[in-house]
């Protein structure tokens, strides 16, 4: 896979990669999230006991478990940079960072909105829910190191091992209902030989997550070819890139 990937170290190969991957990306990520979310606010049945204040796992669920996803994208990138000296992963990284600190928020927010009126609060410091906050700050944590350093090859580095360092917290954030007396529901999708949603209520979600992960690795293409012009902005074909841009 390494020797598929290595072309792909070099910004320009990248950038075009992105380039011929965006418009894909874009339009597998409209239709899935808007059927996903439209199938599951509108056309899946109440829950029996929640009503339909439960419609915010299709919001709240796919953010949950792509916020972890992206965070641990963003160490593998992270990893790749470090061990390689990939400077392309150092960028993939950095790209990645504001998108899963947005997504955690959401899972955050969307958390709390669906605690009140099932627990009567808006927060508790529960272990799920600690260990989500975490990841929020550990997200805000990269991209402020990496902000610090005027060296981006450095800053890269320095939130790279700051990125590796904090996966420790994903486990803690999926086991934590398990390893715990909590507030928060055990695992329901992820129960693969019996999950414990209802066909008609599953697959709206599923296909959310999908929709959820397509739209955040569009954004994600769309930063990182903002990124690698960035950093590469003196090297001659972001100028031929940019001449052509101004010519439009």
């Amino acid at each position: 896979m390494w020797k598929w990937l290595h072309p792909y170290a070099k910004t320009q190969n990248a950038y075009q990669l992105c380039e011929r991957l965006l418009p894909w990306f874009v339009t597998s990520a409209l239709i899935s999230f808007v059927i996903g979310i439209v199938w599951g606010l509108a056309f899946a049945p109440a829950d029996y006991q929640q009503g339909d204040s439960f419609r915010i796992i299709y919001i709240h669920v796919p953010s949950a478990i792509l916020s972890m996803g992206a965070y641990s994208a963003m160490a593998i990138a992270a990893f790749v940079g470090l061990v390689w000296q990939v400077r392309t992963a150092f960028m993939a990284m950095v790209a990645l960072a504001p998108i899963g600190a947005v997504v955690t928020f959401i899972a955050l927010f969307t958390g709390a909105a669906w605690g009140k009126p099932m627990w009567g609060t808006w927060w508790v410091w529960d272990a799920r829910l600690t260990s989500e906050l975490i990841l929020l700050f550990l997200y805000l944590g990269v991209i402020s190191l990496y902000a610090s350093f005027e060296d981006k090859h450095q800053a890269g580095k320095a939130a790279g091992v700051m990125a590796i360092v904090g996966v420790v917290n994903l486990p803690i954030i999926h086991f934590s209902v398990e390893w715990w007396n909590t507030l928060h529901q055990g695992a329901s999708i992820t129960k693969f030989d019996k999950p414990s949603v209802a066909p008609d209520m599953l697959w709206p979600l599923l296909i959310s997550i999908l929709g959820l992960a397509l739209v955040m690795a569009a954004i994600f293409i769309r930063r990182l070819q903002n990124e690698i012009v960035r950093r590469e902005l003196n090297r001659p074909w972001v100028q031929e890139l940019v001449s052509a841009a101004k010519e439009k």
